[in-house]
């Protein structure tokens, strides 16, 4: 077979490969990937590369050497999927960067990132002073979320029926069937509260997906059985 045959050949059949992979990883895949993901991706991605192009290597070791990658990215995201503190030590935590309007340096430094970029992300949002910014967090993926203060949000039907309160960041109490007790302490309330509002809603603690809450007590729950309707108050 001539060679540009073979890397015509050798290239369809890894791109179906790939193709079948990506499939089976899902489509978070497709959106912003982790410090973990965005490793394997490098790396198959240059296997695939090579192989392709290199009709020296033998395709089988290449093809087993994606299988064994993507085997281990699959692996990996099954355990973070059911695991909290797996998922934390692969993907890491956000990081708070600005809090009511004051960059906080030291985390800035610890994220690698200066106050030319993080200005640059600001105004990519059509943001144009820190002192309007509530919270600014730096994701696991990299990307940054932006909070505004209450005067500086856009003005809503509540808004004009109720008075305004501080913002406060939101925080994540209850996750995968878990009460998150340092979330819970940070908005000032204690897990017997946590419970208490469980009982009020009929809830189980175990079969909670996702449980936001803020300081004003106002509780939102999702389920993990998808027909049982979220509430919230």
């Amino acid at each position: 077979m001539n060679h540009w045959m073979e890397v015509v050949l050798r290239s369809v059949l890894i791109l179906l490969g790939l193709f079948f992979i990506t499939k089976l990883l899902g489509k978070k895949q497709l959106s912003k990937l982790s410090f973990f993901e965005y490793i394997v991706g490098i790396t198959i991605g240059d296997i695939a590369g090579t192989i392709s192009m290199d009709v020296d290597l033998q395709a089988s070791h290449g093809v087993v050497a994606i299988l064994v990658w993507a085997s281990f990215l699959i692996f990996v995201s099954n355990v973070s999927l059911k695991s909290i503190s797996f998922r934390k030590a692969v993907e890491g935590t956000t990081t708070i960067l600005i809090k009511e309007g004051k960059i906080l340096e030291e985390n800035v430094k610890k994220e690698k990132y200066t106050v030319d970029e993080l200005m640059e992300q600001l105004r990519k949002k059509d943001i144009f002073y820190v002192e309007d910014v509530a919270f600014a967090m730096l994701e696991t993926n990299g990307e940054l979320s932006v909070l505004l203060k209450k005067e500086k949000q856009n003005v809503t039907r509540e808004d004009l029926l109720i008075k305004g309160e501080a913002t406060r960041l939101p925080q994540t109490i209850i996750m995968d069937g878990n009460i998150m007790k340092e979330a819970v302490h940070e908005l000032g309330y204690s897990v017997a509260w946590v419970k208490e509002q469980l009982k009020k809603k009929g809830a189980e603690v175990d079969k909670v997906f996702l449980g936001q809450a803020d300081s004003t007590g106002h509780l939102y729950l999702d389920y993990y059985e998808d027909e049982k309707k979220t509430e919230s108050k």
